[in-house]
C-alpha cells in the first residue's frame, strides 16, 4: 500500500522527450493522430489477436507500460512492456503474474476470469495500476509496482459490476481518489462517471456522481474515465471517452473535461463537440469498429504538450497530440 512519502519522485532519470508530431501544415484540429499509427500492431508479440486500451508512463530514460493484449482463445489479460522513446515497444509474450499484497487476496485469485483496459499512475512512491478485473463479473483490481517487473495485487476496490476504475496521482484532502463507471454484467448500454475516496486503498466509499451522457450527442449512452487526471492551475483535466448508439452499434469517441482541484466530483467544463472520433480505417474497422478509446497521456507542461494513447477499433494502438494550453482555452470558452 502507499506510504506517506509524497515527496517521492518517479524513476525518470533520463528525462526522455514524449513522443510528439507538430500539427500537420494546413490543419487547425485541435487533436492530431500521428503520422506513424498504429503504433503497435495487432500482432506484436506471439499469440496475440489484439493489442490495445493499454496504459504508457515515463520510466527511467524511456517508457514503460501495462498493455491490454487479447489472445488467439480471446482470453484478455495484461502485459508489462518497455520502450526507448514511447513508439517502438517490446511487450512481455507473457501475462504479468500478480503477487497478493497480502494472503487474502490469493482468494480472487483462484479463479482468473479476465484482466483489461488497464491504467498507470505514479502516486506518492510507486506506480498504480488499475484494470478491469473478473470475479463473478467485471470490476476494478489495483496493483502495484517499482520496477515494472514484480507486480503486487491489492483487494478489488469495488462489488460487481464496474469499469474504468482510474486513480488520481495524489491524494484529495487526506484520501486518495478513484473515478469508476458502474456498469451491468454485458457491454454496457448505459453508464455515469463516480468518484470514490479512500485511506487505505482497499475501503472505499464517500461516492459522488461525477459525469452522465448528454442527450442526443456524441456522448448520449455512456462515458467513461480514460487517462490518468492531469493537474493543471485551472482544474484536473480528464480525458475521456464517450459512445452513442448509432443504428450500426456503439461508437466511442474522446472527450475532455475540467474538474475541480480540491473537489473532482464537480465539473467546471467539458467539451460539447468531440475532441477525436473513429474517422480512419484503423479506428473504424477492426473486431470492434468505430473506437477511440484513450486509456494513458504523456505530458510536457513546459513543452505545452499533450500525447495520447489510444485504443482503436479494439484492435492497435494508436497515438494523438494536442496543445494543452489549447484544450484549457477550448473549456474555459
Amino acid at each position: 500500500m502507499a506510504s506517506a512519502r509524497a515527496t517521492a519522485t518517479p524513476p525518470t532519470t533520463g528525462a526522455a522527450p514524449i513522443p510528439w508530431e507538430d500539427r500537420p501544415a494546413g490543419s487547425s484540429a485541435l487533436v492530431w493522430r500521428s503520422s506513424r499509427n498504429p503504433i503497435i500492431p495487432r500482432d506484436a508479440i506471439p499469440r496475440a489477436n489484439s493489442i490495445f486500451n493499454s496504459a504508457v508512463v515515463r520510466f527511467g530514460d524511456g517508457f514503460a507500460g501495462v498493455f491490454r493484449v487479447d489472445d488467439t482463445r480471446r482470453v484478455m489479460n495484461v502485459h508489462a512492456g518497455r520502450s526507448a522513446d514511447g513508439v517502438a515497444w517490446e511487450i512481455q509474450h507473457d501475462p504479468i503474474a500478480f503477487l497478493p499484497a497480502d494472503p487474502r487476496v490469493r482468494e480472487l485469485q483462484e479463479r482468473f476470469e479476465h484482466a483489461y483496459d488497464p491504467r498507470v499512475t505514479w502516486l506518492e512512491d510507486r506506480f498504480y495500476v488499475s484494470w478491469c478485473t473478473g470475479y463473478h463479473g467485471p470490476t476494478i483490481g489495483i496493483g502495484w509496482t517499482h520496477d515494472f517487473e514484480a507486480f503486487h495485487q491489492l483487494d478489488n476496490a469495488f462489488l460487481p459490476f464496474n469499469r474504468n476504475g482510474v486513480l488520481f496521482p495524489r491524494r484529495i484532502g487526506d484520501a486518495y481518489a478513484l473515478l469508476s463507471r458502474p456498469s451491468d454484467s454485458g457491454h454496457t448500454p448505459f453508464g455515469d462517471v463516480f468518484y470514490s475516496e479512500s485511506r487505505d486503498l482497499v475501503h472505499w466509499g464517500r461516492h459522488r456522481h461525477v459525469l452522465a451522457p448528454v442527450p442526443l450527442s456524441w456522448q448520449s449512452t455512456k462515458v467513461g474515465a480514460g487517462p490518468t487526471p492531469i493537474e493543471t492551475d485551472d482544474g484536473w483535466l480528464l480525458v475521456y471517452h464517450g459512445v452513442l448508439t448509432s443504428c450500426n452499434g456503439f461508437v466511442y469517441s474522446m472527450g475532455a473535461a475540467l474538474l475541480d482541484l480540491e473537489e473532482p466530483w464537480r465539473v467546471v467544463a467539458r467539451t460539447s463537440g468531440y475532441l477525436l472520433s473513429p474517422q480512419v480505417a484503423y479506428e473504424q474497422v477492426g473486431d470492434v469498429p468505430n473506437v477511440v478509446f484513450p486509456c494513458a497521456a504523456l505530458v510536457d507542461l513546459d513543452a505545452d504538450r499533450l500525447t495520447v494513447y489510444y485504443g482503436a477499433a479494439d484492435t492497435v494502438t494508436c497515438l494523438a497530440h494536442a496543445h494543452v494550453s489549447e484544450v484549457l482555452a477550448l473549456l474555459r470558452s
